[in-house]
């Protein structure tokens, strides 16, 4: 596909939504259509991973793995983003499998992250918006935790 193909998907995120024409046009050079099939584990909890996504269609499970046996901690849709330790340049925090078909936008982290800082209005809107993800995502976890353990906590308490 071509910058003018991707160009058009992201103008249809809600992420991008407020970036200048120009912006958009610099993400969708960025940006490269990506497709894969259901039950592939796209980066494991704790490895490099050097792509930030955009769901056009399908589904992902973001997982954790302690011990080898994968917990789902979020279920992501057409529109969502993942693969934000990428753009932070830290080792990422998830699993990411594919649960369905999955049709997305991925970005090289080391080009976004050399356009942020190129344009830092832009790369203030757009860490801006990552933080959000990033907070969405923690208490997403923080609740998966209390459903897990507050049974427990109760019963301790009484």
């Amino acid at each position: 596909m071509n910058a003018q193909t991707t160009t058009a998907l992201l103008r249809k995120q809600a992420f991008f939504d407020g970036f200048s024409e120009q912006r958009t046009e610099k993400l969708g050079a960025l940006a490269r259509e990506v497709r894969f099939e259901r039950d592939r584990v796209l980066f494991r909890e704790g490895e490099e991973s050097t792509d930030f996504f955009v769901i056009v269609s399908g589904m992902v499970a973001l997982e954790i793995a302690p011990l080898g046996e994968a917990l789902r901690m979020d279920t992501l849709t057409a529109g969502d983003e993942f693969g934000f330790s990428a753009v932070m340049g830290h080792k990422t925090v998830f699993q990411a499998r594919v649960l369905q078909d999955l049709h997305a936008l991925a970005m090289d982290s080391a080009k976004l992250c050399a356009l942020c800082e190129a344009d830092p209005t832009f790369g203030y809107e757009f860490m801006r918006r990552l933080m959000c993800v990033v907070a969405d995502r923690l208490q997403v976890t923080r609740l998966h935790v209390i459903d897990s353990y507050w049974p427990v906590a109760q019963r301790a308490g009484a």
